[in-house]
Formats: C-alpha cells, structure tokens, sequence
C-alpha cells in the first residue's frame, strides 16, 4: 500500500466517523460537470442549520503535456536542450527574414480557479511529476476584492514507495512553514509535523503519529496540538457489506475525561448504504446514502441528543449531488 500523507494516517478511520453524515448541515447541493474542451465545473452550495448560506463555483483545467511547434515556416532548423528535455530552440530562415525562437513544451499544469459566495478568488496551479518523478508542486492565490487582501501560498508534495512527505509555505501571512513527513515499511508507519514562524525564528507546533494499515484494518495513534492532544483510533472492513471503526481522544490540558465515539458502515446493495455512529456525550447520528441512477447520488442524515430527548437539539440533513 502507499505511504500515506501525515493527516492521512487516521483516514481510515476518520472518513468513517465524519463523512457521509449529513446532519452537520440542513442542506447540501454538488453540481460537477466536464465540456468538451476538458474543462470541468464544480458547484456547491450549503445551508447551515443557523441559516447561513455559502457557495462557490469553481473551474478546472489540465493543460496535457504536449509540444509547441510553428507549421507554416518555409525552413527551420530546430534542436533540443541539453539541460532540459521541454526546451526548444528554432532557427527561423526565409528570404529577407531571420529569428531565433525559443518555445517550451505545455508542461502539463493544472489550473483551478473558484468564486465563492463570500466573494473570495482563489487560484490553484499544479505541476506533477515535472520537476522530479513523485514532487507535485502547488501555487496558490487568495484575492480578496472588497478589502484587496492577497494571500499567497507554495505547497510541494513528494511521494516514493516508502516515504511521503509534504511542505506548505504561507508566503506573506507570517511568512510560516509546515512540513511534515512519512516513513512506511509493511503496513507500519510513523511521522511527524512541524510548523516555524520565520519572524518569530520558532517552532510553533508540532505533532506526531504512528500506525499500522493494511486492506483489512488499520490503527492509529495521534499527538496533536504540541503533543497536548492524544487520539487512538481504529477501524476493520469486516467484510464486503460492514465497516466498524472507532476513536478515542484525550486533551491533557482540558478536562481528565476521555472523548469516544464508535461507527459502522453497512452496505445495503450496490447503490445503497447506511451508517450510524454514536459519541460518549449521548449524541447518535444516522445516514442513508442511494446512487439514484449514474452521477444522481442523494443523502439524508439526522442526529438526536438521547440525554435529551425533549430539547430542539436534534438536527436534519440533506445532501444531493448531480455529475455529468
């Protein structure tokens, strides 16, 4: 299996006890669409149970690596880089014209843009597998047109059999640096994060983890918040139909009692599925999920507070989803 990132190492078991809940809002609506060109579209919008509502609108597009040459020229003399297999130099003859050109090749960068309903503009661009074999570097921008606020961000990813590892640059909030790192061997893995202030010349957080995955189960144990925050969790895919996992959590700078909550996952068919969980605070939560028909996928979910049960603390939602 691959080594996953640092925030990944309890996904198993995280993904079973928060997602497809959908309770956390009254309503949510996913719209995602490709055209022709390649270009996909993604719309979201949420309802919480306060009444608020956000949204954002948001275009992707994967520029494929390919070559940049000029057809119409009459003679060209063309050569290659030495130093860099995307560079291209042409020398461009006609009668009573000469040039040297340079062009490099479509690196294969991945452009996604959003407009949310808070009127925040952000930008992404990617570039995978380009730089080295396994590094994925990231680009982002934050515009802010009511206030003119910009944010600016690099992220790089680096991914091999037994190591993954991960830098996030927060370039003028700070600036900050984020790094944490991987090490897998047979299912067994430990990491670590830490966060520095280039201003303040410090180490302000750090966290780290160990854990043991495979097809079957996994299990994991987290420190978080400087160590402060302790976190075992657990999950088993008892077998084609079931899914059961659990967490624990412990703050030693709060209260001396211990959080627990426990999940399942039980699929119903092919289409259908249904989860339940429950939390030591009497808080239970159930969700049914049904593929209506391909790229049509509705949830309903709802929680209830059994200590009390007379209270209007019990919540419902919706989730609809439509892709094309």
């Amino acid at each position: 299996m691959a080594v996953p990132a640092f925030s990944d190492i309890a996904k198993p078991s995280n993904d079973l006890l928060n997602r497809e809940f959908y309770h956390v809002s009254s309503a949510n609506l996913e719209i995602k669409s490709k055209a022709p060109n390649g270009v996909s579209f993604t719309v979201k919008g949420k309802s919480s149970h306060e009444g608020k509502t956000a949204g954002s609108i948001e275009a992707k597009h994967a520029d494929p690596l390919s070559g940049t040459y000029l057809k119409s020229l009459r003679a060209v003399v063309s050569t290659a880089s030495q130093t860099h297999n995307d560079l291209d130099f042409q020398a461009l003859l006609e009668p009573g014209n000469a040039a040297l050109l340079m062009f490099y090749r479509r690196a294969g960068l991945t452009l996604t843009q959003a407009w949310t309903t808070a009127n925040v503009l952000d930008t992404k661009v990617e570039l995978n597998d380009k730089i080295a074999k396994g590094l994925k570097a990231e680009a982002l921008t934050q515009f802010i047109p009511s206030s003119q606020n910009f944010g600016a961000k690099l992220n790089f990813y680096f991914k091999q059999p037994n190591f993954h590892g991960r830098a996030f640059f927060d370039v003028l909030n700070g600036p900050t640096a984020n790094v944490d790192a991987v090490l897998g061997h047979e299912g067994i893995l430990v990491g670590a994060e830490a966060g520095y202030d280039v201003n303040k010349a410090a180490i302000n957080r750090y966290s780290a983890a160990i854990g043991y995955s495979s097809p079957i189960y996994s299990a994991a144990i987290t420190a978080t918040n400087n160590l402060s925050v302790f976190a075992a969790s657990y999950y088993h895919k008892v077998n084609s139909e079931v899914e059961a996992g659990a967490k624990a959590t412990w703050d030693s700078k709060g209260a001396n009692a211990v959080g627990l909550e426990v999940a399942s996952k039980y699929r119903l068919d092919p289409t259908s599925c249904a989860k339940a969980k429950v939390n030591d605070q009497g808080i239970a939560a159930l969700a049914y999920n049904v593929l209506l028909r391909p790229g049509v996928k509705v949830g309903f979910g709802i929680s209830v507070d059994t200590k009390n049960l007379k209270e209007s603390a019990h919540k419902i939602g919706t989730n609809f989803e439509f892709e094309g």
